[in-house]
């Protein structure tokens, strides 16, 4: 009887174990459905998605816009229709100046000395006369000998004595240095992505800059966005945005603090959706001497040249009153970003206009446009004989 009761206990505590267990188990199903998606009886459940280490091969050239904060490409209101852009056109945005009448302090560097040179024969005075002129200038020391050497050669070898007579070999070797390169017009192809990135340290004038060459080019008939990378000075933005106004150009712009990466990515994909004919692009001022800012404009270039093709020019813009600083920014932009070509602010302002010569002849680097005003019509494409006709013909021959 002992037994009997031993055996049932032993029933029933299994008994209660198996039902125990399968309880929690079916707890534990309940518990996961219902953290999964809602399945409807008898359909059969959705996959469970798995997360995966993307291919770092994959997508390494993605990591810099991706870390950037997403954003859908801006549906821009366009700032002109097409009725409104064809009448643009037809304004003229304004005569452009002639570089004779706004170089007066660079060529009377030039003219000064040249004038004293009347009625003398060549000797040592003459040729340390023209080398301080130049330096004045900010021709620079090795440019300088490179034209003075090549002008002593010519001298001997067309046996000229009278000083005055070197005044037309100095522009020619003036005009053989600015010509030396052949690319020197601002490059944009129609029916391809065209892309301007503008680089240069604080308080040069870049997004002025940027600006008038918007108005220029939209009176030209262009279609054209102006992206706001330039993300770290508080009123960076909105002076572009006055500039969008003022010349009939779209903007794309992000949050202050944003990641410029992100902005250069949007205005690429929102001049493509609209046809625009013509990115240009703000960056934030930086000195060249700062690494980590200079690595920044290497990844604004890179997420250009997703678009094959797309990067037309980078354009280095330097006040011209810095003088010979601006051949060092020159060497170390260039480095960094391929720098294809300068824009020369501030020229009508200064004595130092030598720099043209100086940035041609050791960098071989064009400089495509001058600012030599404050007007829009006053930013004009550099042409070399105008600027040695402006330095040379007032002087005597």
């Amino acid at each position: 009887m002992g037994s009997v009761r031993g055996v049932t206990v032993v029933v029933v505590v299994i008994a209660v174990v198996v039902v125990v267990v399968l309880g929690g188990l079916a707890l534990r199903f309940v518990h996961r459905a219902d953290r999964g998606s809602k399945v409807a009886p008898g359909e059969p459940a959705e996959p469970v998605a798995v997360a995966t280490t993307p291919d770092v091969d994959d997508t390494i050239a993605e990591l810099e816009v991706e870390l950037a904060p997403q954003f859908e490409v801006p549906e821009l209101t366009p700032l002109v229709t097409t009725e409104e852009l064809e009448e643009l056109v037809e304004e003229p945005v304004g005569p452009r100046p002639r570089l004779r009448d706004r170089l007066g302090r660079t060529r009377a560097a030039f003219s000064g000395v040249f004038t004293g040179l009347r009625g003398r024969t060549i000797d040592d005075d003459t040729w340390d006369d023209l080398e301080e002129a130049m330096l004045l200038a900010d021709v620079g020391l090795a440019t300088t000998q490179r034209i003075l050497d090549a002008v002593r050669a010519r001298a001997k070898a067309d046996d000229i004595v009278d000083a005055v007579g070197l005044v037309g070999l100095v522009r020619d070797e003036v005009v053989a240095i600015l010509e030396a390169s052949p690319s020197r017009g601002l490059r944009a192809v129609p029916g391809e992505a065209n892309v301007w990135m503008f680089v240069g340290v604080n308080g040069v004038g870049k997004t002025t800059t940027i600006g008038k060459l918007a108005a220029r080019q939209v009176h030209d008939g262009r279609r054209v966005v102006l992206a706001a990378a330039d993300t770290f000075r508080a009123a960076a933005a909105d002076q572009l945005g006055l500039w969008a106004e003022r010349t009939r150009a779209e903007l794309v712009r992000g949050q202050d603090g944003a990641d410029p990466g992100s902005v250069v990515f949007d205005a690429m994909a929102a001049a493509s959706s609209r046809g625009a004919d013509l990115v240009l692009v703000d960056t934030a001022g930086r000195l060249h001497t700062k690494s980590n800012l200079m690595e920044e404009l290497k990844k604004l270039r890179r997420i250009v040249d997703r678009t094959e093709g797309a990067c037309k020019e980078v354009l280095l813009v330097i006040d011209a009153s810095t003088g010979q600083n601006g051949l060092v920014q020159a060497k170390q932009f260039a480095d960094a970003v391929d720098v294809t070509g300068i824009v020369l602010t501030k020229l009508d302002g200064t004595a130092k206009g030598g720099i043209v010569l100086a940035i041609q002849s050791e960098l071989a680097l064009p400089v495509k446009a001058v600012g030599v005003g404050e007007s829009v019509e006053d930013l004009v494409e550099f042409d070399p004989q105008e600027f040695a006709a402006a330095l040379f013909d007032a002087a005597p021959q």
